[in-house]
C-alpha cells in the first residue's frame, strides 16, 4: 500500500496558528477594552472632581450679588444672583435680590418671574407686594399697580403708588405723595430720584434738578440718579456737558441700558457716530433686541444714506416704540426716501395730529402730500406755516408750486415771489385751533398746569389781547419758576409787544433751564433787537460749544463771522454747512461767495455765486453776491447789470446799495 502524502500537514498547521491568533486578538481586545473602561472611569472621575471643584458656592455668589447691588452695579448683581440660583434655586433672599436688580434695570417681566418664584418658596407677601406692583408698573400695567397699592401705608408702597399716579397723568397727586414720603424719610435717595423723574417729565426742569441733586448728595453709587442728572444737564447746559454724567453712570454699571441709550443718543447729536454705534451695540448686549438701540442704529443708517438698512433695523423693533415721535418721523422719512409717499403721509399726519405746532413735521407732511398728488391736502397743512412772516423759502416755494398746479396763478405768484426774495420775519405764536373761550375753560379746569395755560396765552396773543396775555404769562412764570416753557412764553409775549430787553431776561431764565435750539434762537434775536450784541455773541459761543452740529447755531456763527470780516473762519463754517445741508441752499452759496471775495479769491467766489444765482435768480442776496464777485474779479461790465438788479430787488439794503455805488464809481 502506497501511503499517500500526509493529510494536508501545512493546512492543519495553519489552522492551529489561526486559532492561536484569534485567541491572541481577543485577549488584546479585552485588554484594550479594560484599559479603555479604566481610562473612562478616570476621566469621568476627573470631570466629577472638576465639576465639584468648579461648582459656584451659592452663598459666595449671593454675597457678591448683594455687594454689587449696593455699589450700583445692577447688571453684576443680577448675574451673581442668577449664578447662585442655578445651584440653589429655592434661595428666597437671593430671589428677592434678583427681583430688585431686575427692577433697577427696568426689567419688569423678569422681576415678576423672580417674585413669583420667591412667593412659592414662602416669601413674605407684605415684602413682595410693592415689588410686584413695581414690576407691573414697569410693564405698563398702571391700573394694576394702582390697585395693588391702594391704601398705601408703607414707604415702599407709597413710592410705587406715586409713580403709578404720575404714569396715570395725576402729576400733582404723585408729587404730593412723594413730598409727604420725603418729609418723613428725607434720606430716601430712591424717592428723591423718582420725584426728579416725575418733575422732569412734567416740564419742571428746575425742580427736577433740585431733586436729582438731593438724591446724588445721598448716594453717588446709583446709575439711575446719575442718568437722570445727565438728562437734566443735557437740557439745561447742552450735549457735551451731559456726557460725564452718563459716563459716571456707566462706570458704576457698564451695561446699564438706560444710560447706554441716553449716552448713544447724545453722542449722535454731537456727531460722534462711531462712538454712538459702539454704545448701541453694548446696549443690545445688555438687552438683546432693545428697540431703542435698534432705532438709534436705524437713525445712523439713514444719516449714511443706507435706506434699506435703516428700514430693516426699524422693522426689528417689532412696533415696540412706534408711538415715539422720533420713530414716527424716521419711519416717514424712510417711506418718503423710498418713494412711498402714501406711507410717509400716514406717518407724518399722525405726528402732526399729536404735535400740531411742530413746524418741521408740517413741512414734511405738506411736501409728502404734494408729492403724492394731494395738492389741496398739502396746501391745508402748509398754509398756516406759509402765512407766517418767518416762513422759510422752501415752504413758500412748495406752496407756490402747489397753487400753480391747481391753476391759482395769482396765489402762486405771491408765494413764489416771497420764496425768491425771502425776508427774515419775527416768529409769531403758533396757537391752537381752539378759540380763547374753550382754552380758558380748559385752563380753569387745570389751575397752575402750564400745558393748559400756554395755548390759552398764545390764542390771546393771536386775538390781539396783549395786555391779558401778558398778565397770564407773568402769573404762570412766577408760579412755575422751574418750567422753561413758562419763561419762554413770557419772553414771547414781551417780544411781540416790542419789549426786547425784558424778553431777553425771560429767555435767559428759560435758557438756564433748557438751552435748546428754539430757546437759543429767541435769546439771540432778543439780544440783537435790544442792542446787546456782546451777550448774543456769548450765547452763540456757549451753544456752539455744547451743540457743535446744530444747523441754526452754525448759520448764526457764519453771519457773525461775515459781519466781523473773519473771512477764513466764515469759509470753514459755511463749507461745513454745505456738507451738512447740501449744495442747493442759495443763501449759503451766496455767503460763501461773499467770504471768498473778502478773502481775496474772487474766482472761487464767482463759482459759488453763479450756482447761487442759478438756484434763485430773483434772490437779491444771490444776485448781489454774483455781481460783487464779478466786479472784484475785474469784470465790471458784467457785474453792473446784476448789481442794479439786486438794488432794484432790495432797495432798502444798504450793503447792496453800497456795492452798486462802488461799481458805478469805478
Amino acid at each position: 500500500m502506497i501511503e499517500g502524502p500526509a493529510t494536508y500537514p501545512l493546512l492543519r498547521k495553519k489552522r492551529r496558528r489561526n486559532r492561536r491568533v484569534r485567541l491572541s486578538a481577543w485577549a488584546r481586545l479585552l485588554r484594550l477594552a479594560a484599559a479603555a473602561i479604566g481610562s473612562l472611569a478616570v476621566v469621568f472621575g476627573i470631570i466629577a472632581i472638576a465639576r465639584h471643584a468648579a461648582a459656584p458656592d451659592p452663598q459666595v455668589e449671593a454675597k457678591a450679588a448683594a455687594t454689587a447691588f449696593a455699589s450700583g452695579n445692577y447688571s453684576a448683581a443680577r448675574r451673581h444672583a442668577e449664578t447662585a440660583l442655578a445651584v440653589a434655586p429655592e434661595h428666597r433672599d437671593t430671589l428677592l435680590l434678583l427681583a430688585r436688580a431686575d427692577l433697577a434695570l427696568g426689567e419688569g417681566e423678569a422681576a415678576e418671574g423672580a417674585l413669583n418664584r420667591a412667593l412659592r418658596t414662602g416669601a413674605d407677601r407684605a415684602t413682595v407686594r410693592p415689588l410686584l406692583a413695581d414690576a407691573w408698573l414697569r410693564q405698563g400695567g398702571t391700573a394694576r399697580a394702582l390697585r395693588a397699592t391702594t391704601g398705601a401705608d408703607t414707604p415702599a408702597l407709597q413710592y410705587v403708588r406715586a409713580r403709578a399716579l404720575a404714569a396715570n397723568g395725576d402729576v400733582v397727586a404723585a408729587t404730593d405723595m412723594l413730598r409727604d414720603l420725603l418729609a418723613a424719610h428725607p434720606d430716601d435717595a430712591v424717592a428723591w430720584t423718582a420725584l426728579g423723574r416725575i418733575r422732569l417729565d412734567a416740564g419742571d426742569v428746575g425742580g427736577a434738578d433740585a431733586a436729582a441733586q438731593h438724591a446724588l448728595a445721598l448716594t453717588r453709587a446709583d446709575p439711575v440718579a446719575l442718568t437722570l442728572r445727565g438728562e437734566i444737564v443735557r437740557s439745561r447746559y447742552g450735549l457735551a456737558a451731559a456726557l460725564p454724567w452718563f459716563e459716571a453712570a456707566l462706570a458704576r454699571d457698564a451695561y446699564y441700558h438706560p444710560a447706554l441709550i441716553e449716552y448713544a443718543a447724545t453722542l449722535g447729536d454731537l456727531g460722534r457716530y462711531g462712538e454712538m454705534l459702539a454704545a448701541t451695540r453694548k446696549a443690545l448686549a445688555a438687552r438683546p433686541g432693545s428697540p431703542q438701540a435698534l432705532y438709534l442704529q436705524a437713525v445712523l443708517a439713514m444719516r449714511a444714506g443706507r435706506i434699506e438698512l435703516a428700514r430693516g433695523m426699524l422693522a426689528k423693533t417689532d412696533g415696540a416704540i412706534d408711538g415715539v415721535p422720533g420713530v414716527v418721523l424716521l419711519s416717514g422719512a424712510i417711506a418718503y426716501a423710498s418713494g412711498d409717499y402714501e406711507q410717509a403721509v400716514a406717518r407724518w399726519r399722525e405726528l402732526v395730529g399729536r404735535q400740531p405746532m411742530n413746524l418741521a413735521a408740517r413741512r414734511l407732511l405738506g411736501a409728502a402730500l404734494v408729492r403724492s398728488g394731494d395738492l389741496r391736502g398739502g396746501l391745508d397743512v402748509l398754509r398756516p406755516v406759509a402765512l407766517r412772516d418767518d416762513a422759510d423759502s422752501y415752504t413758500l416755494a412748495l406752496v407756490g408750486r402747489a397753487f400753480e398746479a391747481t391753476g391759482e396763478r395769482d396765489w402762486a405768484a405771491r408765494f413764489l415771489d416771497r420764496a425768491a426774495s425771502p425776508t427774515l420775519g419775527r416768529p409769531a405764536p403758533f396757537a391752537s385751533d381752539a378759540g380763547v373761550p374753550v382754552l380758558a375753560g380748559q385752563a380753569s379746569d387745570a389751575p397752575g398746569d402750564p400745558t393748559a395755560i400756554v395755548p390759552l396765552v398764545r390764542a390771546m396773543l393771536e386775538d390781539g389781547d396783549r395786555v391779558g396775555a401778558l398778565a397770564r404769562a407773568q402769573s404762570l412764570a412766577a408760579a412755575s419758576p422751574g418750567a422753561p416753557a413758562a419763561q419762554v412764553l413770557l419772553g414771547d409775549t414781551l417780544a411781540i409787544s416790542g419789549r426786547f430787553a425784558p424778553a431777553y431776561t425771560a429767555y435767559t431764565r428759560a435758557a438756564n433751564l433748557r438751552f435748546d435750539t428754539p430757546t437759543f434762537l429767541r435769546l439771540t434775536e432778543a439780544a440783537a433787537q435790544s442792542g446787546d450784541a456782546a451777550d448774543g455773541a456769548h450765547a452763540v459761543a456757549l451753544f456752539r460749544a455744547q451743540n457743535p452740529e446744530d444747523i441754526a447755531a452754525r448759520r448764526i456763527l457764519a453771519n457773525l463771522q461775515l459781519t466781523a470780516h473773519q473771512w477764513d473762519a466764515a469759509i470753514d463754517t459755511l463749507e461745513g454747512l454745505v456738507r451738512s445741508i447740501g449744495p442747493r441752499d442759495a443763501l449759503l452759496l451766496a455767503q460763501l461767495a461773499y467770504a471768498h471775495t473778502g478773502a481775496g479769491d474772487p474766482a472761487a467766489a464767482r463759482r459759488y455765486a453763479r450756482r447761487a444765482y442759478m438756484l434763485a435768480p430773483m434772490n437779491p442776496t444771490a444776485t448781489d453776491a454774483y455781481g460783487w464777485a464779478m466786479f472784484n474779479d475785474g469784470d465790471a461790465a458784467s457785474a453792473l447789470p446784476l448789481l442794479r438788479k439786486a438794488a432794484a430787488l432790495a432797495p432798502s439794503r444798504p450793503d447792496i446799495r453800497g456795492h452798486l455805488a462802488q461799481a458805478l464809481a469805478h
